[in-house]
């Protein structure tokens, strides 16, 4: 199970931000446009559950994936010692039932703005049917 959706659910991605040439994230439709402004907008609904927490966005994150059950792995990868240090302190994480609901309510599930991948490559996902 993704989680940090490349970067844009970590917390860490900013409006301003200006990708380097030929970063895949340049054309993917989640962070073009009025879809990263209305992604990024999630990202901050989470940060408020987050901040109340005491821990980041990107560990929120996690810490729901973990939660989902213990046949679900979160899948996260980690350009920095220090965003792997952040990503394990989810481990630590305990979300009650509470703060389960307004996570779901931060970011219901289908919100995301934009595919995931350009049309073209969403074309080739689903290519054995």
């Amino acid at each position: 199970y993704g989680v940090l959706s490349r970067g844009l659910i970590s917390g860490h991605f900013t409006r301003d931000r200006a990708l380097a040439p030929g970063d895949f994230r340049g054309m993917s439709p989640r962070f073009q446009g009025g879809n990263l402004d209305r992604n990024l907008d999630l990202v901050d609904a989470l940060r408020k559950v987050a901040d109340e927490k005491g821990v980041t966005v990107a560990q929120t994150a996690i810490a729901w994936v973990l939660s989902r059950g213990e046949d679900i792995v979160p899948l996260v990868g980690a350009r920095s010692r220090e965003r792997l240090g952040e990503a394990l302190g989810a481990l630590q994480v305990a979300l009650t039932p509470a703060d389960l609901a307004a996570i779901e309510a931060a970011v219901p599930a289908g919100a995301a703005a934009g595919d995931r991948y350009p049309a073209a490559q969403m074309a080739h996902l689903d290519s054995e049917h």
